[in-house]
């Protein structure tokens, strides 16, 4: 008897689709919400949107400011 075997397999499915499931609660449980008074996202929410486009624009600057090769 192996260790991979169908008992294993499907306990393993089981526990992963779970894992996941909690995984996602928890995560929507952290993240700011839309505040309901203005209708607007909190500004917590607003500044790490903006500091992770910020980021992500940066890494891309970077990443194509290195594919130019000196000339002889």
């Amino acid at each position: 008897m192996g260790i991979v075997n169908r008992r294993n397999a499907v306990l393993g499915w089981a526990v992963w689709n779970f894992g996941k499931r909690f995984a996602k609660k928890k995560a929507k449980g952290a993240v700011p919400s839309v505040d309901t008074e203005t209708k607007r996202p909190n500004a917590s929410a607003t500044i790490l949107a903006a500091l992770a486009a910020v980021g992500g624009a940066l890494m891309f600057w970077r990443k194509r400011g290195g594919d130019e090769t000196p000339g002889p």
